[in-house]
């Protein structure tokens, strides 16, 4: 048994390895002993021992070779240097915040956590005043809206994703065609009237059946989404098939155009690289070297990552995966992932269907109801000055409800909807956004919430108007297409066409101009404020315009 003495009868250490003093827990008894040299500065009693030790480490025989001697010194100073102090010592260094500009922290999930829970929140709170006023916890005309004619619902969208097939029989027939039939002939005018008819129809098929508002909007974006799909694909495929008949004409190169190739604008391709070579064919001399010619135009011919060759492309089952995969342009191909991330699908489909259930509640929970009043006191009223007094009211009571709904509208479509679709085709490019959040002027944002839509207006508006007009009109043009969309959708959803988001969205032109000043450009969060706060203002104020006026 270890003994409490240090040495043998005779005075002499007696080499028994005893256990480690216990630490006195009173600071000033451990002051106490530091002050009078008892307490080593790893914490321990002085002890006299020579040989072994009861210290932290084993001790170093005097035979150990020079490297573990080295670090038994190191380890020494080391533990040295240590100080046992009451108040520990606070580091002070040169930091920014979380928060600020400079701060290379960009990990805010819990706010992001939080939102969900204010969220839910909101739907309780809400479904206890439900249960106190009704004695249910939901009204029963949100589940009218969401069930009305789901059938005819399902088998009109049906109907319509089918019809849209018709573009690749028909741009088979253009590749095989040797004289009228050609894109470059009569193809792209049968196609562009086709695709005007197509859109007369489905626009006015919900008014034939009088659905109800939620199968409204989403029959109208769907309609516009599959426009916009079957218009890249015949437009692209009809630019291969005259890229092939010109390769084919080379055999006899006697007769073929020897004009230069034409390169079709990628959606990665910048507006500035289109501009540039629109200016690149301008310059160029109208005869190239055949072998040069040739090569540039076997090269659109195939896909960028090298693995389909215009025309095995034109089959039902490639346009089916087309229009499944989350993008509004046609490629050859797409980069994929390996396989499908079926809990990563599921949980997508699942936050699908609860922000429907959300955006519903929202809707009839805190803006019907604002809407439906206001309609009932504008009835008797002549006064201008007595109708702007409600409709200010009005906007400012759905400021915060129309801008909980457009960012659950932000997160259902391009986070859940397009994430689920991706899922489900393998498509590896899951970058439908950027942070338009800080956008500090108008153009940015339209650049970067909707990145699929910006890809189509940028290579089939604005790149296919560059060669004809001035960079300035195809401006113009792409953001009059783009207004005219947005007519579109209010238009549908309200069943009035008064051509408020038509001006909304044109306006933003001189906006952008004014922005784009240097004094005012520089002040990045000033635009930022100026740019949230005339979104939420727009979003209640289109509303309450559509509706009430």
């Amino acid at each position: 048994m270890a003994s409490s003495s240090s040495s043998t009868q005779n005075g002499g250490p007696d080499h028994i390895i005893r256990p480690r003093p216990v630490k006195p827990s009173n600071p000033m008894v451990l002051r106490a002993q530091s002050e009078e040299g008892n307490l080593k500065p790893n914490g321990h009693v002085d002890t006299i021992l020579s040989g072994s030790s009861s210290g932290r480490s084993t001790p170093l025989p005097e035979d150990a070779p020079p490297s573990a001697q080295s670090i038994s010194s190191a380890r020494k100073q080391v533990r040295a240097q240590q100080k046992h102090r009451i108040f520990p010592t606070v580091e002070y260094a040169a930091r920014v915040s979380h928060f600020d500009p400079r701060s290379e922290y960009r990990d805010f999930r819990g706010f992001f956590v939080l939102f969900w829970i204010g969220l839910a929140i909101m739907v309780i709170t809400t479904m206890l005043r439900n249960i106190k006023d009704t004695g249910y916890p939901l009204r029963h005309h949100m589940f009218d809206l969401l069930t009305t004619k789901t059938w005819e619902l399902a088998l009109s969208d049906g109907a319509m994703v089918l019809s849209t097939g018709v573009s690749v029989p028909f741009q088979m027939l253009c590749r095989r065609s040797k004289g009228w039939l050609r894109w470059e002939n009569l193809g792209m005018p049968i196609q562009s009237i086709f695709q005007l008819g197509w859109l007369v129809l489905w626009v006015n098929w919900p008014f034939i059946f009088n659905w109800t508002w939620t199968a409204q909007v989403f029959f109208t974006l769907h309609t516009l989404v599959l426009l916009m799909k079957m218009h890249s694909y015949s437009f692209y495929n009809g630019h291969l098939s005259t890229t092939e008949h010109r390769l084919s004409a080379l055999d006899n190169p006697e007769s073929a155009s020897t004009a230069a190739a034409v390169r079709y604008p990628s959606p990665s391709t910048q507006l500035d690289e289109v501009d540039k070579a629109v200016e690149d064919k301008k310059n160029e001399d109208e005869k190239e070297t055949l072998t040069q010619l040739r090569e540039d135009l076997a090269l659109e011919l195939i896909s960028p990552l090298g693995q389909v060759t215009y025309p095995n492309n034109l089959s039902m089952m490639n346009y089916a995966d087309y229009i499944l995969c989350p993008t509004l342009c046609y490629e050859l191909e797409y980069p994929r992932t390996l396989r499908i991330n079926w809990m990563e699908l599921f949980y997508k489909t699942l936050a699908v269907f609860g922000c429907i259930f959300l955006l519903t509640l929202i809707s009839e929970e805190f803006i019907v109801p604002v809407l439906r009043d206001s309609a009932v006191r504008l009835e008797g009223i002549d006064s201008w000055s007595d109708m702007g007094l409600i409709l200010g009211e009005t906007i400012s009571q759905l400021l915060f409800p129309f801008m909980m709904t457009f960012l659950i509208c932000f997160l259902v479509i391009f986070e859940y909807v397009l994430g689920a679709f991706a899922e489900i085709t393998c498509f590896a490019d899951r970058h439908f956004y950027s942070d338009w959040w800080n956008s500090s002027d108008w153009l940015e944002f339209s650049r970067e919430w909707n990145i699929p839509v910006h890809h189509f207006l940028r290579r089939h508006v604005y790149g296919a108007s560059r060669p004809y007009v001035s960079r300035n009109t195809a401006t113009l043009i792409t953001f009059l297409v783009s207004a005219f969309g947005h007519e579109l959708v209010m238009g549908c959803i309200t069943k009035k066409l008064r051509g408020y988001g038509f001006a909304a969205q044109m306006s933003q032109l001189p906006i952008v101009a004014v922005q784009r000043i240097r004094i005012v450009r520089s002040r990045k969060l000033l635009n930022n404020v100026l740019f949230w706060c005339s979104m939420i203002l727009g979003l209640s104020m289109m509303c309450a315009l559509y509706v009430l006026v």
